[in-house]
Parts: structure tokens; sequence; C-alpha cells
């Protein structure tokens, strides 16, 4: 059964959340409206856009990427989709003149989510690859970020170049069908490569000692650093496609083009600078990373 829940951009989450850093919930709602979206656009050609429901634009996201997407725990544990890529997909939606209808999945079933055409856009960290363009149409970038390589710290000085792990010997993780996937194949091919649907499991099998090392992108690195100071950014990972775009179902132009101008104007007010700077906050306080209960709650463990 798909599961969706309805979402808060993180602007308006920062007020009410500093204490935080497929699953259903809560029946969705009109996200609400961002003051600079409101400006940017006023009226944008929405009846131009046709989207899986009307009126609503339908967004699949993975939220277990910090400070991309991810839950952060309010003071009485509630749980609240965060971080920049959600509240650009609120800043959108209102730039569009829709309401926000978000589709929590692991990170290969935003890819599937796309293909299948059941949701508008994925935003998930995606990277505008070209082996991607036969099942979605990429945005502008929105943002810039990288990719690493990640240990422990006790590790660290082993590794100073990929050809010290690059064997059998050698256990690498990365996420199930990411960029990240395809970089450990072709930087590590001869490694004992082992991929994970969340970068929670990869983070836990590291710390674990199961993993030898990991390709993580930067920004997400950085995060779980500050939470486990045991771990290194041993080095940075060459990536030509560097930066983050968003999944737009194959073949609707007029979305495309709608959603290119609604970057340009979070770019250009300063709300992407914002966004960013409020998910970076909200990623250093109490949160969950992965999906959802049935009932809306974070798994027990």
């Amino acid at each position: 059964m798909k599961k969706t829940i309805a979402l808060i951009t993180a602007s308006v989450m920062a007020l009410g959340l500093l204490a935080g850093c497929g699953s259903s919930a809560p029946a969705p709602t009109e996200a609400p409206k961002t003051e600079a979206a409101a400006e940017a656009k006023d009226g944008a050609a929405s009846d131009e856009i046709k989207t899986v429901k009307a009126g609503t634009l339908t967004v699949a996201t993975s939220p277990d990427f910090a400070p991309y997407e991810f839950y952060a725990i309010a003071a009485d544990g509630t749980p609240t989709m965060a971080g920049f890529d959600i509240a650009l997909a609120g800043y959108i939606a209102d730039y569009l003149g829709l309401k926000l209808e978000v589709v929590p999945v692991d990170f290969d079933g935003v890819l599937t989510e796309l293909a299948t055409k059941s949701v508008d856009l994925g935003m998930a960290g995606l990277s505008p690859d070209p082996d991607r363009e036969n099942i979605m149409d990429f945005s502008d970038l929105y943002y810039k970020g990288g990719q690493s390589l990640v240990c422990l710290k006790k590790n660290a000085d082993s590794i100073k170049s990929f050809e010290d792990i690059n064997s059998k010997d050698f256990t690498v993780g990365a996420q199930t069908g990411s960029i990240q996937l395809d970089l450990a194949n072709a930087n590590t091919p001869n490694a004992n490569i082992v991929s994970m649907p969340k970068v929670t499991d990869i983070i836990s099998e590291l710390i674990a000692g199961k993993e030898y090392a990991a390709f993580i992108e930067t920004d997400v690195a950085k995060c779980y650093q500050k939470n486990y100071p045991e771990l290194e950014i041993v080095m940075d990972v060459p990536y030509e496609q560097e930066g983050s775009a968003v999944g737009v179902s194959k073949g609707n132009e007029a979305l495309l083009k709608g959603v290119n101008e609604a970057i340009a104007a979070a770019l250009s007010d300063g709300s992407m600078n914002q966004f960013i700077a409020d998910a970076n906050e909200l990623a250093t306080g109490e949160k969950y990373e992965g999906l959802l209960e049935e009932n809306g709650e974070v798994p027990q463990e």
C-alpha cells in the first residue's frame, strides 16, 4: 500500500522543532504557504500543469538522508518530516499554486515511483545521472554537494587511495540504487561491496566494524560525523555530475518548466540558503532516519 504524509516546510518547522537532527501517517493536508514563494510567483499557471492528482504536487522521498530529508523529533517525541529537500518541495508547490503531498519510501522506491509515473516529483538528493534519464527528467541543479569515502578514525591512516581497499579483503558499503553504489563499483570493483537500502544501516555497519569504508554523500557524511565522532571522511570521491536536481515525471514539460522557475526563484530570493541552514540546525538535534510505523510513529528498537 502506498503511504503518504503531508509536510510542513523546514522554515516553519524550525520554529517548533529546534530541539530536534513508506509508512502511513495523518491524512494529507495542504502545506502552509511560504511567503517567499507567494511573492516570487503570484498565481503560477498551474492550470497548464498536469499532476497525478489534480491540484496536488505528489513528491516521493527517502527520509533517511539528513540534512536532505529526515524526521525531526519534537520534545514530545512527535516525528515531523524535515530537511532542505522537503522545504524546497513546499516552496515549489506554493510557487505552482498546488498542495503538497509527500510519499516516503526507500531510495529505490523513489526511482520506482518516478518510473511508473505514480508521483510527479522525486526529491532525495538525486544526482542528474544520465543513466536515469530514461525514467525521469532532471531539473536544474538546486544544490551542489559532493561525494566522500568514510571510515572509522582508527582506520583512516590505512586509506590513502581507493586501491588500499580495492580487494575482497575489504567490505565497502553504499546505498542501494544510489550514485554512491555506482561510485563504489567504479572505484573499488574488487572489494566486497555491500548495498543497503538505508544510509543509517550503512553507518551502523561501519561503527560495528562490519564494513571497512563506505561511499556517502558529503553533507550527509558530515551530519553523521557530528553524531558519531568516531567516523572520519577520509577522501573526496570524484564525480562529474556533482550536485542535486529534482526528478520530474518523464515527459511532463510544463511541470519541468515550472519546477525550474521555482528553483531559480528560491536560489535568487535566498530561500534555498535558509532551507539549508534550517535543515542543518535540525539535523544536529534529535532525529530519525527511515520509514515510520503504520501508526506514524518511530519504530521501537
